[in-house]
C-alpha cells in the first residue's frame, strides 16, 4: 500500500462512481424528461417498463459517489456542499418525486396524470440541478481558510445555466436512444424521431460548453492549448468528432443499439475532458485531492470495503441488464 497513492486511487473510484451514475441514471432521467412527448397509454407504459428493472439500482452509484466524497475527501465535501446546497436539495427532491411517481402511477391509476407530471418534473429538476452544480464547480468556488466563503446564490451564472441545459439535453438524447433500442412500434418510431432531433442539439451544447470553459480560467486554457500538451488534449475533440460522425451515420442507417453506445462514448469523452480541465483539483484552483484527502488509515480501511462491494455492484448490475436485454412491450420484457 505504501507504494500506491491511495488519494489518487480514491479520486479514480469516485470519478468512476460519478460517471457510472451519469450514464446509467442519465437515460432513465432522460425518459422522464421526454415523457410528456409520449402518447398516454401504450407508449408511456413501454417507456416505464423499459427501465423498471434497473432504474433504482442505477442510483446506487450516486450514493457511492456522494458517500465516497464525504469519507475520502471530507474537506472537499465540506466546501462543495455549502456552495451548492440549493442545487443538492432540489436534486434530491426531484429524485424523490420521480421515484414515488414511478411506483404510484401503477398503483393509483385514477391520478396517473398527476404522477406522470411528477415523474417529468422530478426528472427535469434533478437533471438541471446536476448540470448547474457541475458548472458552479467548474467556474470556481470561493474558499477562505479551508471553508466556503461565498453566498447562497454564487452557483447561479450564465455558464452554470449553460451546463445545466447541456446536461438536460444530453440526458434527453440518451433517453431517446434507449427507447429507440428497447421499445417497438409507435414508441420506437417516436423515439427515433427524438434522437434525430436531440443528438445534434446535444453536440451543439457540447461545443458551446467546451468553447466557454477555457475562458473561465487561464489554467483551463493552458491545459488544453499549451504546447506540447495540446498534442494529447487534441485527441479528445478528434474522438468526439469521430463518435459524432458514427452516431449520425448509425441514425441514418436506422440502427437501434449503436446510437445509444455512441452517446455513451460522447459522455465518456466529456468526462475525460472534465478530468483534463480540473485534475488534480477537487475544488478547482483552491483545493487539490491531496489537500482534501482523509488520513491514510481511513483511506486504507475504506478501500478494503470498496474492493469487496464495488465488484458485487458491478456483477448484479451487469446481470440485471443481461436478464432484461430484449425488447419491451406494454406488459414488460419479452
Amino acid at each position: 500500500m505504501e507504494s500506491i497513492d491511495l488519494t489518487v486511487v480514491w479520486a479514480l473510484i469516485i470519478g468512476f462512481a460519478v460517471f457510472a451514475y451519469v450514464v446509467m441514471d442519465g437515460f432513465d432521467l432522460g425518459i422522464g424528461i421526454l415523457f410528456p412527448t409520449l402518447k398516454v397509454g401504450e407508449e408511456r407504459d413501454q417507456a416505464m417498463n423499459s427501465i423498471a428493472p434497473v432504474w433504482d439500482g442505477n442510483e446506487t452509484w450516486l450514493v457511492l459517489g456522494g458517500g465516497g466524497l464525504f469519507a475520502a475527501f471530507p474537506l472537499a465535501y465540506a466546501i462543495i456542499l455549502p456552495a451548492t446546497y440549493p442545487l443538492m436539495i432540489a436534486m434530491l427532491l426531484g429524485l424523490i418525486f420521480r421515484g414515488v411517481a414511478f411506483e404510484f402511477r401503477w398503483r393509483d391509476p385514477r391520478h396517473r396524470a398527476f404522477w406522470d407530471l411528477a415523474f417529468t418534473g422530478g426528472s427535469v429538476v434533478a437533471a438541471l440541478s446536476q448540470g448547474i452544480a457541475l458548472g458552479a464547480i467548474l467556474q470556481g468556488i470561493r474558499v477562505e481558510n479551508g471553508a466556503y466563503a461565498g453566498g447562497w446564490l454564487d452557483w447561479l451564472s450564465p455558464f452554470s445555466l449553460l451546463t445545466g441545459i447541456a446536461l438536460l439535453t444530453g440526458y434527453a438524447a440518451l433517453g431517446a436512444a434507449w427507447l429507440n433500442w428497447k421499445t417497438e412500434g409507435g414508441a420506437q418510431s417516436h423515439a427515433r424521431r427524438m434522437v434525430h432531433l436531440l443528438a445534434p442539439a446535444m453536440i451543439a451544447m457540447l461545443i458551446a460548453v467546451s468553447a466557454a470553459t477555457p475562458f473561465l480560467n487561464y489554467d483551463y486554457w493552458r491545459r488544453w492549448f499549451d504546447f506540447p500538451g495540446v498534442l494529447l488534449t487534441a485527441q479528445v475533440p478528434l474522438l468526439v468528432a469521430i463518435c459524432a460522425l458514427v452516431l449520425f451515420r448509425s441514425l441514418i442507417a436506422g440502427a437501434e443499439r449503436l446510437p445509444f453506445l455512441m452517446l455513451l462514448a460522447l459522455f465518456l469523452l466529456c468526462f475525460i475532458g472534465l478530468g483534463i480541465s480540473i485534475f488534480p483539483y477537487v475544488v478547482p484552483r483552491s483545493v487539490t485531492i491531496w489537500d482534501a484527502a482523509a488520513p491514510l488509515r481511513s483511506q486504507s480501511f475504506m478501500l478494503a470495503g470498496a474492493m469487496f462491494i464495488i465488484p458485487i455492484i458491478l456483477i448484479y448490475t451487469g446481470w440485471a441488464y443481461w436478464v432484461f436485454r430484449g425488447k419491451v412491450g406494454t406488459h414488460g420484457y419479452h
